[in-house]
């Protein structure tokens, strides 16, 4: 692994530990080792320096939403009266357990969030309940996601 800046450039033994990482976070390290051909001693130290680098940034469980009850995923356009507002939008929105994910964008809208709700009348409620009440919200514009078709990282 080579640093340029804040860009990390990775070796092909790199890539292949975070490819079999990527695809089975569980899988054991000295099973990894083995299929490379290298120490399992060799691959924690690679992804000590890659988490030091800031190329990898954790791991997680993925929670399978369906299975809770939650089915209906959907995007919101949120415009704001007044940019200033931003700041204390997202600061409420983080309040808010549906919202998975919050992005500053360009265009039309100030934010655009993704929401994962039970169905459409609970959609409803936390649009006109929580979303649309918050300081600074003008309007929303929501789209149901229908069936998600691709969900992945980006390849090493």
């Amino acid at each position: 692994m080579k640093t340029s800046g804040n860009i990390v450039q990775i070796d092909g033994i790199d890539k292949e530990i975070l490819r079999d990482l990527m695809s089975d976070a569980r899988k054991p390290i000295l099973e990894i080792a083995r299929k490379i051909g290298i120490s399992g001693a060799a691959i924690h130290q690679r992804l000590r320096k890659l988490e030091a680098a800031g190329l990898i940034t954790g791991s997680k469980f993925v929670i399978n939403p369906k299975v809770l009850g939650y089915s209906t995923m959907a995007f919101v356009g949120i415009y704001l009266d007044k940019a200033m507002r931003n700041p204390e939008a997202v600061k409420q929105l983080k309040e808010i357990p549906e919202v998975l994910e919050c992005h500053y964008t360009t265009g039309n809208w100030s934010i655009l969030i993704k929401i994962l709700c039970r169905d459409n009348e609970h959609l409803m409620n936390v649009l006109n309940q929580q979303i649309q009440g918050i300081k600074g919200v003008s309007r929303t514009e929501t789209f149901i996601s229908l069936n998600q078709q691709i969900d992945r990282q980006i390849s090493v």
